[in-house]
């Protein structure tokens, strides 16, 4: 098979590009719409959601700019209705949250919408969102419990429309068992929408080329990713790379114990021709609480981390035909593997961050120029809820925060963002404030959180929340608490992440990175978020970007001492002078 794709016999080239690009088009404008219409903030603004289209068969074909773990495993969920109901109907909607069954975790609710044009089955449509609330014991729905039946609401495939109208008891059922129940029927209506908007668009598609030319075009863009993908892989050498990572425990602290007990994930990638295979033998097994990732959200940390490896230049359709060269195993029970009743919410994020920062760092030992060092690989969610005082309301606040971008191998990491492998964008404060009784009193990146190196790492950053009025409902999760991201190529790492609560008698409590507790009124939540490891030697750094980290603040005077040498500045000195 050559480097370049090539496409199947009866495919004009013109027109190809012409679909392809339009249903890529069509998976974006579905992420508009959904914006412009949900209800919650972390849909409207922090967009934790994902749009795709689908072949018949479940195969994703297109998807927007979204997020990375949802992707990888939505056509595991799309899969899972196909089997549940084999015949699609014209006017049907499904939804289906289910982490056994293609899902990620209970929060992430999927909604899936067949396209048909005259009466011609053509595929299907689906968003996954995020919602704030999906029911359990606490608000937001990210208790630290030990099986899945106390996460809330656990959907199977579920035919939730018939002939284009909602059915009122199952919608009845559903909002019934979750908070703010006014909001979470917005969101699932916007839902709706967005899968609307794309199936016209494929209508369109097929009232202009055909229906036969739409459906070979759909499985000719499966081809073209998978060719390219092929290529890409076969540009780096063969080899096998072994990597043992730790990860900062569970969220359950065993008797008498102050912090979280950690575990292991080990990986063996094989790189051989124009495939890798990814092994998870030897990792540890289930643990208590919420960190136990099911296969499609492992797979989808892997794909996420190599797409990037592989493809610098997002040249390559992310989509199901780009991920058939890889294969990803994983012991059955294991914490990579989680079997029905594991417990999985922290998971999606936390598990799925570091198993690409893994695979990041396992993939340096073949192709060290591709790959980069460690982030700060945690969702770093922070949740709130209970009753408003403004209106007496329910409110359920779920935030998502940045941390520290891994540096590259030739240029530096990057500030207060999403993870390599993260998308969301950043809730800004105003909305936050207008939205909830919360008070973000400090929002700022943390110098000397980058690790030192040639190339130094992203800095973390430090967002403090007061709770107003009233005690409230708080839960976070976030991972880095006891590992910190590690450099690499002789970089340094960064520093990790720190949670505390801050009581208005001025008493501070250390927060162990996962689990939920009550926040006093007018207490404070102080987030530092870790910030990245470094890349290269520390003493190889031009001493011209030594200087303008220090005027910037990214590093203090101490650190610099510490990190690169006493004679750092004698050399700052020199530049300046020059």
């Amino acid at each position: 098979m050559g480097d370049k794709p090539t496409l199947a016999a009866g495919l004009d080239a013109a027109r190809f590009e012409i679909v392809k690009n339009a249903l890529l088009s069509a998976a974006e404008e579905m992420k508009i719409v959904l914006a412009k219409t949900a209800y919650s903030p972390v849909l409207k603004l922090a967009g934790d959601y994902s749009c795709g289209i689908f072949d018949r068969l479940g195969n994703m074909v297109a998807q927007g700019p979204d997020i990375p773990v949802h992707l990888g495993s939505m056509p595991d969920s799309v899969k899972a209705v196909l089997r549940t109901f084999p015949v699609a109907d014209e006017g049907d909607v499904y939804i289906h949250n289910d982490p056994y069954q293609g899902g990620s975790h209970l929060p992430d609710v999927n909604v899936v919408v067949p396209a048909f044009y005259k009466g011609i089955h053509l595929g299907y449509c689906c968003v996954r969102a995020h919602w704030p609330d999906v029911g359990s014991a606490t608000p937001g729905s990210y208790g630290a419990v030990t099986e899945i039946f106390g996460e809330g609401l656990r959907m199977p495939a579920t035919r939730i429309y018939v002939n284009g109208q909602p059915d009122p008891n199952i919608e009845a059922l559903i909002m019934a068992n979750v908070r703010a129940p006014s909001e979470r029927l917005g969101d699932l209506r916007a839902q709706v929408a967005a899968n609307r908007r794309a199936v016209s668009r494929l209508q369109a598609l097929a009232e202009k080329y055909g229906v036969d030319q739409l459906v070979a075009i759909m499985d000719g863009i499966l081809d073209y990713s998978e060719t390219m993908m092929r290529a890409a892989l076969r540009r780096i050498p063969d080899g096998v790379s072994i990597h043992t990572d730790t990860i900062d425990g569970d969220g359950i602290l065993e008797p008498g114990a102050t912090e979280d007990a950690q575990f292991r994930i080990v990986m063996k990638i094989t790189k051989t021709g124009d495939s890798v295979a990814v092994d998870f033998d030897g990792t540890d097994p289930r643990v208590a609480g919420p960190m136990n990732a099911p296969l499609t959200v492992t797979r989808s940390g892997v794909y996420a981390a190599l797409k990037v490896i592989l493809d610098p230049g997002n040249q390559i359709p992310p989509n199901s035909g780009a991920w058939r060269p890889f294969l990803v195993t994983a012991p059955a029970g294991c914490v990579v593997n989680a079997q029905e009743p594991a417990a999985v919410t922290y998971a999606n994020h936390e598990m799925f961050s570091r198993i690409a920062d893994a695979t990041f760092t396992a993939m340096f030992a073949l192709t060290p120029k591709q790959t980069i060092a460690g982030s700060h690989s945690t969702g770093g969610v922070v949740i709130f809820g209970g009753t408003d005082y403004r209106n007496g309301q329910t409110f359920i606040s779920y935030e998502v925060t940045r941390g520290g971008h891994g540096a590259r191998p030739t240029k530096d990491g990057i500030n207060a963002v999403s993870n390599p492998v993260g998308n969301m964008l950043n809730t800004p404060v105003e909305m936050l404030e207008m939205s909830f009784p919360l008070r973000v009193e400090e929002f700022v990146l943390l110098p000397d959180t980058g690790g030192a190196g040639k190339w130094r790492g992203g800095l973390g950053v430090k967002r403090v929340w007061r709770v107003l009025k009233n005690d409230t409902h708080c839960a976070t999760c976030a991972e880095r608490t006891m590992t910190p991201p590690n450099g690499l190529s002789g970089g340094l790492a960064g520093a990790p992440s720190e949670l505390t609560l801050e009581t208005v008698d001025g008493a501070v409590r250390k927060l162990n990175g996962k689990g939920a507790f009550i926040a006093p009124a007018e207490s404070m939540i102080v987030f530092k978020v870790a910030g990245s490891g470094g890349y290269g030697d520390p003493a190889e750094r031009d001493p011209a970007l030594i200087k303008r980290d220090i005027d910037w603040g990214y590093i203090t005077p101490e650190a610099a001492a510490r990190d690169y040498g006493p004679d750092w500045a004698e050399k700052t000195m020199k530049v300046a002078a020059e």
